[in-house]
């Protein structure tokens, strides 16, 4: 009698404890998707084409990226890489007459349209424009992004820049570069077994260091796409951003085509002006016929907390060099 009594009793305990086990797990499942990008990762499309390079830029707001990299990424969709655009900032601030939801989603909406023509991934983060910090939360949404795009080149702004959000963002993206290989940090999201190569776009400021390119990039191919992917951002370049008056808004069709017209005049001047300062590089990269022959190009120096690639492996990152 005594030994079916310590039979039942213990067997009582085996299943307390299986089911124990069995709730907390649901628990602990519970507590990693109260991370705030654990929707947008269920979400997320697996995986396609293997073997294509996979390439993340970070823009504080909604047009740097498409400004900085927008052609370089029109020529790696084009061959099939996965290219994706992040903003790290929400832009609602970056208007002369409208300010906060209203300007967000008009400008998430116009970054969507140029997406679409440069064949590309967007997403916009839901950061107050003019208010982002380099915050512990910050660097770990930075980190998670580049983890679940399983980056193999990460793009992004210079801290020695104008503008507070583009700096943050820049130290953000550099606080990211070893930390995406560290297990134990953001475990939730599983870590890279390589350290991407980070990049900076290119720039006009000199203190307390110049943009130095590592790699000048040809865009003629794909100038026009990405210049009709410039003039969807009508908020900045047709309205004026927070410079503008309303006399830049276009009243009929004929005024917006206008407007279109010079907004690609001006980025097309601006491209060719990188393409003639950075001449040398480009002969050096393309050659000496083709070098010289390079309209508009697009430029980025290598950061040195990412990985170090050699200029032949740079090179295959950028596999635009073919004669």
């Amino acid at each position: 009698m005594k030994k079916n009594i310590l039979s039942l009793t213990v067997a009582l305990l085996v299943l307390m404890l299986i089911i124990g086990l069995t709730a907390v797990a649901p628990a602990a499942q519970r507590d990693l998707s109260r991370s705030p990008l654990a929707s947008e990762r269920a979400n997320a499309p697996k995986p396609s084409n293997p073997g294509k390079l996979r390439i993340i830029a970070f823009g504080a707001h909604p047009d740097d990226c498409e400004i900085k990299a927008g052609g370089v990424a029109a020529m790696w969709a084009a061959q099939g890489h996965h290219v994706k655009f992040v903003s790290t900032t929400n832009g609602d601030i970056g208007h002369w007459k409208m300010a906060g939801g209203q300007l967000a989603k008009r400008r998430t909406k116009e970054v969507q349209q140029a997406a679409k023509i440069l064949g590309i991934e967007t997403q916009v983060l839901d950061n107050h424009d003019g208010e982002l910090m380099p915050t512990l939360e910050n660097r770990k949404t930075i980190v998670r992004l580049i983890r679940e795009w399983k980056a193999d080149i990460v793009l992004s702004h210079r801290t020695n820049d104008y503008h507070p959000d583009h700096r943050y963002t820049g130290v953000l993206v550099q606080d990211a570069a070893f930390m995406v290989i560290c297990p134990f940090f953001c475990p939730d999201v599983p870590h890279l077994s390589k350290n991407p190569v980070f990049l900076y776009f290119t720039d006009r400021f000199q203190k307390p260091n110049p943009f130095e390119p590592d790699i000048v990039v040809a865009v003629d191919n794909v100038i026009d796409r990405k210049l009709n992917a410039l003039v969807e951002l009508e908020s900045q370049f047709v309205e004026g951003c927070v410079s503008g008056h309303e006399g830049l808004i276009p009243k009929n069709e004929a005024e917006r085509a206008a407007s279109h017209r010079r907004v690609r005049d001006r980025f097309r001047r601006r491209f060719e002006a990188t393409a003639d300062k950075y001449r040398a590089n480009l002969i050096e990269l393309y050659g000496q016929k083709k070098g010289k022959k390079v309209k508009c190009a697009e430029a980025f120096e290598l950061c040195e907390y990412g990985r170090r690639p050699s200029a032949a492996e740079l090179k295959k990152l950028f596999p635009f060099f073919k004669n």
